[in-house]
């Protein structure tokens, strides 16, 4: 059933330090691939960006510009062309591991249990499961899968399996979440519930996240700032600010503000030819 954001999803106030400190600073950012050719494939060029502690970015762009490669940069599992991202001011030059990273496809492992696969990061650090099992049942209650903890993948919707995603992102309390198209795959009505979940926990965390979506609408609910891309080679077109109260609920989809952001994305894409009218 979707619901609406209660107030006591609004208790936590976004630190007052946020609107200054910058975290993920990423300055001059280049990648190029080279293709099974042998030709040089540019997939980001000149991309500069600061993402403020504790804000909620959306990253919308065509297929192919570069929206996933730059996450990938961003956590360290790819090396930059040239530029650099630093990270609470440290350079980003291996593996950055102080996040938690949320796919489109779950990734859940159908031999472990609900409660295993969120533990899994425990098992890939080498920390103590039964140590951090009590953390693993509070996210899965605080998402609705009380009951749900010994159940295998297999026996979960696709949204009860993305919700098991987000809680083994979470289970580390990093101060960062990384979000490439986790809801992609769900249906409408999923997705939407999905929107909502997510934004309640962020606002009870107040995690920095960068989020990759296709959609539009998505983007402008969840975010503080929406990052409009241009195709290949992907550079950044346009920062918009979505000032609209928070929490949110889904009637703000019918209110000026928001079709009036959707509807201003919408047409730089159709100056690009992403759109065709």
């Amino acid at each position: 059933m979707l619901h609406r954001p209660s107030a006591a999803d609004a208790t936590v106030a976004i630190p007052e330090a946020r609107a200054d400190e910058s975290f993920i600073e990423i300055e001059a950012l280049d990648k190029t691939f080279v293709g099974q050719d042998g030709e040089p494939v540019v997939a980001l060029q000149g991309l500069d960006l600061n993402v403020r502690r504790g804000e909620f970015v959306t990253i919308v762009g065509p297929s192919g510009c570069g929206k996933s490669t730059l996450l990938s940069l961003v956590a360290g599992l790819l090396e930059a062309t040239g530029g650099e991202i630093r990270i609470g001011g440290t350079p980003v030059v291996e593996p950055y591991t102080d996040l938690g990273f949320v796919f489109q496809s779950d990734l859940l492992l159908d031999w472990r249990t609900v409660t295993g696969n969120v533990l899994l990061p425990c098992v890939m650090r080498g920390i103590d499961e039964a140590a951090h099992a009590g953390r693993a049942r509070e996210l899965l209650a605080s998402v609705g899968l009380e009951g749900f903890e010994g159940k295998r993948p297999f026996e979960l919707s696709g949204g009860m399996r993305q919700r098991v995603a987000l809680c083994r992102a979470l289970l580390l309390d990093p101060p960062m979440l990384l979000m490439d198209e986790p809801f992609g795959a769900l249906d409408a009505l999923t997705r939407e519930q999905m929107q909502v979940d997510l934004q309640t926990i962020w606002h009870r965390t107040q995690k920095t996240v960068l989020f990759v979506t296709h959609s539009i609408s998505e983007a402008v609910f969840l975010s503080d700032r929406v990052i409009v891309m241009t195709p290949r080679p992907g550079a950044i077109r346009a920062i918009l600010d979505v000032d609209l109260e928070r929490p949110r609920d889904l009637n703000v989809h019918d209110t000026p503000g928001f079709t009036g952001i959707v509807h201003e994305i919408r047409l730089m894409f159709q100056e690009m030819g992403v759109i065709h009218r």
